[in-house]
Order: structure tokens, then C-alpha cells, then sequence
């Protein structure tokens, strides 16, 4: 076998191209900078869209008790009207319970006989606030009141006492109104968002 004056042969060059050519490529992979830069440019958008989330003024807890509390009146009033009885509601500052009246007894009582119409707690934050008749109504009670005269009244001919119950966001930054429509119906204002 011929060598260089390098002392190499001339063939192990050329089978040092063959060996490269043959051997599979390494595959190259992300480094650690462009890991980190993924990372970083995704916390950025889904920090941005939880900003734009909050700042829309969406809050998903006031909307469920709201509807909640306009689906159980005109519940409670559907339910006046079948059964030709008079509902009530009692509120407090943070619930409200839905009564019916008892002739036998001549006194207000809790509505046992149905589930939908048991007590309601607000979720912690949240507060109510109460009209009747555009005056506000103190719903702070004593711990021992026996008496359970609701402020709001469901006829069983399906009239109710004209009221504005206000559910709010601790510190009144947020609130929706459940009162009624010039006919009568039981209606929900849109979202207030007071700005500070």
C-alpha cells in the first residue's frame, strides 16, 4: 500500500468521506435560549388574555347568582299562581330565602315541601342589596328575629311587590339588578361596572 510523505495512504482519505457519507447525520436539537424564549412569549399572550378576561368585566360568579335569583322568583311566581298560594321572599344581607304563607297558622314558614326554593347563601364577596318601592331596605336582622315577614310579596294571582334587588361585588365595583319591566315581569339590568 503506497503512503504519503505525510505517512498517511491516499485511499484512508477518501475512506474517510466514505465513512462520513454513510453515517447517519445527528440531529440537531432546540437549545436551552430558545426553550426559554417559547416559554417566555407563551406567559406573555396567557397573561394578556387573563388581563383582557378580567378587564372585560366578566364575572362569572355574580352572573350565575344573578340569574339564579331571576330564575327562582319567576319560579316562585309560576308556582303562586298554580298553586294559588302566596309566595314571599325574605332577604338578607347575604342570602335571601324564599317563604310561603300559611292561612291556617296566619304566620310565614319556610318552603320545605320544595327544593328549588330552600335557603340561599351568597358566595363569600358577594352582597345583596334591597328596594322596595325605590326605598332601601335593611336587610342586617337580629340573630334571635323570629319573625319571617318577607319584604317581597308573590300573590297568587302572579302581582308581586315592585322591588330592586341588587346583588354586588364586595366593595360595589360590580353589580346586576333584578327588578321589574313597565308590565310587570321580572327582568334583569345588564352588568353596572363602576370604574375607579
Amino acid at each position: 500500500m503506497p503512503t504519503s510523505a505525510t505517512g498517511t495512504s491516499a485511499n484512508s482519505g477518501a475512506a474517510a468521506m466514505m465513512a462520513r457519507k454513510r453515517a447517519p447525520r445527528a440531529v440537531r436539537g432546540f437549545t436551552l435560549i430558545e426553550i426559554l424564549m417559547v416559554v417566555v412569549i407563551i406567559g406573555v399572550i396567557s397573561a394578556a388574555m387573563l388581563l383582557s378576561v378580567s378587564l372585560t368585566g366578566r364575572d362569572r360568579e355574580l352572573e350565575k347568582e344573578s340569574d339564579r335569583l331571576l330564575a327562582l322568583v319567576n319560579y316562585a311566581r309560576e308556582q303562586a299562581e298554580l298553586q294559588t298560594r302566596e309566595y314571599g321572599v325574605l332577604f338578607q344581607d347575604d342570602g335571601y330565602e324564599f317563604l310561603a304563607y300559611d292561612p291556617r297558622r296566619d304566620a310565614w314558614r319556610a318552603v320545605f315541601e320544595d327544593d328549588a326554593l330552600e335557603v340561599r347563601k351568597l358566595p363569600d364577596g358577594l352582597a345583596v342589596r334591597l328596594s322596595i318601592e325605590a326605598r332601601p331596605v335593611v336587610l342586617t336582622r337580629p340573630k334571635d328575629a323570629k319573625d319571617k315577614t318577607p319584604q317581597v310579596m308573590i300573590f297568587s294571582n302572579g302581582d308581586l311587590t315592585s322591588f330592586a334587588a341588587t346583588l354586588e361585588r364586595e366593595g360595589g365595583m360590580r353589580s346586576v339588578t333584578i327588578t321589574q319591566d313597565e308590565k310587570g315581569q321580572v327582568m334583569q339590568q345588564p352588568m353596572v361596572e363602576v370604574k375607579r
